[in-house]
């Protein structure tokens, strides 16, 4: 019996290698086709199959979008960023032609300025290393910290576990599994955000460069994405 049950939290530790068959690219690998830029100016470009981010001074938090829209997914991807940046990939993310009044559950709503990204962020942040919230779920421009946070996570131990997972100026992996009203998320293979949330079903994908406000010395900082790979489920 003993056995079993650590057989058992093993393959709930290990994610699924799904995404490995059946996966297609999210972006051809050699220019931005099928991309499009909302928010901030700060600049993308493609090299040897990685897409870069450049942080710029004077602009807000900037966005390379998907043109695609996805519900259910699988997506990975590997990300090497300035330890000095904050940065994130939205999953379910939107944006509206004006101003909106978007629901918030419980009968809030928040005001969400035209052409404002926002949605689901799976976080990047190694410019916190006292906190180091890498892979948890941030709901940018609406209600903020949702895992850890509002939908769950023990903020000391998800601290804990993300000091020890995330790699320090190398490649870092992420796997990211929206299902219905579920989103789990692994870095490095460990598992970090698995909570319901069924404010948004469906959107776009974008690779953020996080605004670096008066931080004049942070201009020309990059973050880089590269392998993206998405499974559609149904």
């Amino acid at each position: 019996m003993k056995h079993t049950f650590l057989l058992g939290a093993l393959l709930l530790s290990i994610p699924l290698t799904a995404a490995e068959k059946n996966s297609l690219p999210l972006f051809n690998g050699k220019d931005l086709t099928g991309w499009t830029q909302k928010g901030g100016k700060a600049k993308y470009a493609v090299k040897d199959g990685t897409i870069i981010g450049t942080a710029v001074n004077g602009t807000p938090n900037s966005f390379l979008c998907t043109e695609k829209i996805y519900g259910n997914f699988i997506l990975e991807y590997e990300y090497h960023c300035d330890n000095r940046l904050n940065s994130g990939v939205q999953i379910r993310s939107n944006v509206f032609e004006k101003d909106t009044a978007a629901k918030l559950g419980n009968g809030k709503t928040r005001k969400i300025p035209a052409g404002r990204v926002h949605g689901y962020q799976v976080e990047i942040d190694p410019n916190k290393p006292d906190r180091m919230w890498s892979g948890g779920i941030y709901d940018e421009g609406r209600r903020g910290w949702l895992y850890p946070g509002q939908r769950g996570g023990d903020a000391k131990t998800f601290t804990q576990v993300g000091q020890k997972t995330y790699k320090p100026d190398q490649w870092n992996k992420v796997r990211v599994e929206c299902r219905g009203d579920s989103i789990k998320t692994w870095l490095n293979d460990t598992p970090r955000a698995n909570f319901k949330d069924d404010l948004t079903a469906r959107g776009f994908i974008a690779l953020q460069v996080h605004g670096i406000g008066g931080k004049k010395e942070l201009a020309g900082a990059q973050v880089k994405w590269r392998n993206l790979q998405i499974k559609i489920l149904k």
